[in-house]
């Protein structure tokens, strides 16, 4: 069985490496499950190099999520059968196999695509939260986003959309827009120092009264600018890896209010019910296929470097993914 490993902080690139490990006998309550697909996100990179809010412990096991299917349990397990697709979490998934508690497990149905299947909590998740936990948003409101071709703003054109929303939505090149008007987006700007007059010109002068933010720098300033009286923006990101740029005068003069999203800080905090509704109002969608992230490329365990080296590259056109040998 192989899996990924790190054992110092780097470029990942370099500093990941492919172990393997003989397959153990299960313990009574465990699962074994072969990983079917497993994506490769900014923050799994930030990690590695050292550049994201939490320190790995050393020697690291990356990855956050994924789909599996059972292939064996123990006798006392019931809540899972061997053939059955399950959801991967509690992170370490960059591995061909995993065993732990089958309680670890989330049922999956067997309707979906299976790629698509494979991210269903981070960025889905996060989109989905985002729209929902902060501000009351009603029918023909509009909102904006930066960052709007990345995956979690792929999944928020295309909730808004759903929900009768109206998005504004940043992206560095105005080559991106047929893309994402297709997901449903009302209008695409590039970023720049004109954004917010841009913005007030393309929604006619209406109100926006909620922000999204994966950029920071000087973008966050822009769409704090952008914002109505009383507005909101949340920060969930720093692709620029920049802090963002704070405007006091907007945020003072035109009571803007600031706050902040971290997944992992959502799912140490949220009840267990909410939780499970929020989850698996997102494991629907997907399934059904009303919510999709594009993939851009797929690689196998062994070609780790090659798929980080993709995965951090610009110009993406979506997730790359670490998938299964095929049988």
């Amino acid at each position: 069985m192989k899996y990924i490993q790190y054992d110092e902080i780097g470029n990942p690139a370099e500093v990941l490496k492919v172990k393997q490990a003989s397959e153990r006998p299960l313990n009574p309550g465990e699962a074994r499950v072969k990983v079917l697909a497993t994506p490769i996100h900014p923050s799994n990179l930030l990690q590695i190099s050292g550049e994201y809010g939490v320190a790995p412990e050393l020697p690291a096991h990356p990855g956050s999520e994924g789909i599996g299917k059972v292939v064996e349990t123990a006798a006392d397990v019931k809540q899972i059968q061997p053939g059955q697709r399950v959801m991967l979490a509690g992170g370490a998934t960059w591995r061909e196999e995993i065993v732990a508690p089958a309680a670890a497990f989330i049922p999956l149905p067997d309707a979906g695509d299976v790629e698509q299947m494979s991210m269903l909590t981070v960025n889905p998740l996060t989109a989905h939260l985002i729209l929902s936990s902060f501000v009351d948003l009603s029918p023909g409101d509009w909102i904006m986003q930066s960052a709007a071709n990345s995956a979690v703003g792929q999944y928020i054109i295309q909730l808004a959309h759903q929900l009768g929303l109206k998005t504004v939505n940043v992206v560095r090149r105005q080559s991106l827009a047929p893309e994402l008007e297709a997901l449903g987006a009302d209008v695409v700007l590039t970023d720049g120092p004109d954004l917010a007059e841009r913005v007030a010109k393309a929604t006619n002068n209406a109100a926006v009264s909620f922000a999204i933010d994966a950029v920071g720098g000087e973008t966050f300033s822009r769409l704090v600018d952008g914002l109505t009286f009383g507005g909101t923006i949340v920060a969930y990101g720093s692709l620029t890896k920049q802090p963002p740029s704070l405007n006091s005068i907007s945020i003072i003069f035109n009571d803007v209010r600031v706050r902040g999203f971290w997944l992992t800080k959502w799912f140490e905090t949220a009840s267990a019910e909410t939780k499970q509704a929020a989850i698996g109002q997102v494991i629907q969608l997907v399934a059904e296929g009303t919510l999709k992230a594009k993939i851009d490329s797929r690689f196998s365990f062994d070609e780790i470097a090659s798929a980080v080296t993709r995965a951090s590259e610009d110009g993406r056109s979506g997730k790359v993914l670490l998938v299964a040998n095929q049988e």
